[in-house]
Order: structure tokens, then C-alpha cells, then sequence
């Protein structure tokens, strides 16, 4: 589960670097917003991970 989370934040701030890259940008937008969002999905991935381990684990 860290190295998904890690990954997805990762390849995040990629994407937002090469996006700033690509349109110009001074002050780094895309490289913020999308490693904000990456964060969410990777959290949102984690604690549905542990809600379905949980889950199972009770049946």
C-alpha cells in the first residue's frame, strides 16, 4: 500500500511538472493542483484498501 500511494503521488507531480512545462507556467500550477488531487486518489485508494482488509476480516 506505500509504495501505491507513494507511486500515484509520484507520478502526479510528474504530470503536473510536464504540464507546467508544457503551457508555460510561473508559478507552478499544474504541478500543485495535480499533486493535490494524486494525494486525495491516493488516499481515497489506501482507506478503501483498509476498508475491504477490515471487512473480510470480520466474515
Amino acid at each position: 500500500m506505500a509504495i501505491q500511494m507513494g507511486l500515484t503521488i509520484y507520478l502526479g507531480s510528474i504530470l503536473g511538472d510536464w504540464l507546467d512545462q508544457k503551457f508555460e507556467t510561473q508559478n507552478q500550477l499544474y504541478f500543485k493542483i495535480v499533486t493535490l488531487f494524486a494525494v486525495f486518489i491516493a488516499m481515497y485508494s489506501v482507506i478503501k484498501q483498509v476498508l475491504n482488509i477490515t471487512k473480510n476480516d470480520k466474515e
